[in-house]
């Protein structure tokens, strides 16, 4: 199971949120860059980065920060937030990021998944946010009629390399993930799935570990308060 180190971009920091609140914010670092590098100094692979500005204005608005992280680390980056469109698929990928993260377009234009996939296999994943089991959108500020598993069984066959679920309720709260609607959004559709939102303990990630097709998961919180060590983290996702 891959861990994702999280970082997520507001006003061009590093911050947390709380269910995704945008006015509940806490600031961990000045300079998202820095913290990358802090990340891959202690051994991760992968960075999760959200453009939480973009994710709610529906356009890339941190994109110098994410290209610094790109430019400063070796890791694989993947980014989410505000990505509606080819273009800025394009400039993403063409900046050195290795996966995009689709959400609120995975619903609105699906269309645009598959072209994306077929564009850029292996590359393209999608994000499925979930409040009380429906699809939230547009930085999560509004929630659709639509579940969360049937979004990803209609992507099952459009070349996803992953689903990203989160339950917002759990995320930045650090009261555990939502590990049967992770399991169930698992078993809905035949592509991967990481896991986001919630985790707290290394209990936690030694549960989803045990689920087949979690194949990772973000840690956000928890690593910023020194609740979960990376290395540790690191090591049950590489053991179980």
């Amino acid at each position: 199971m891959e861990i994702y180190p999280a970082i997520d971009i507001k006003d061009g920091r590093c911050v947390r949120l709380r269910q995704g609140e945008m006015d509940q914010v806490t600031v961990y670092n000045e300079n998202p860059a820095d913290q990358a590098a802090e990340w891959e100094a202690q051994g991760s692979g992968w960075i999760h980065v959200v453009d939480l500005d973009g994710a709610v204005q529906g356009e890339q608005v941190n994109g110098k920060a994410v290209e610094a992280i790109v430019k400063r680390v070796k890791a694989r980056v993947q980014i989410g937030g505000g990505i509606r469109d080819m273009q800025r698929i394009d400039a993403y990928l063409g900046m050195g990021v290795e996966r995009v993260i689709l959400g609120t377009a995975a619903l609105e234009n699906p269309q645009l998944v598959r072209e994306a996939c077929a564009k850029y296999p292996g590359r393209i994943a999608v994000g499925i946010d979930a409040r009380g089991g429906l699809v939230a959108i547009r930085g999560w500020a509004e929630t659709s009629a639509t579940r969360a598993v049937d979004l990803a069984k209609v992507l099952g066959d459009a070349g996803v390399s992953a689903i990203i679920y989160t339950d917002i309720s759990r995320d930045g709260m650090l009261s555990g993930p939502n590990i049967p609607a992770t399991a169930e959004m698992a078993g809905a559709s035949p592509i991967p799935v990481i896991a986001s939102g919630g985790i707290s303990t290394l209990d936690d990630l030694r549960a989803l570990a045990k689920h087949p097709g979690i194949v990772g998961s973000i840690v956000g919180k928890a690593l910023y308060n020194g609740n979960i060590a990376l290395a540790d983290a690191l090591a049950i996702g590489e053991n179980g």
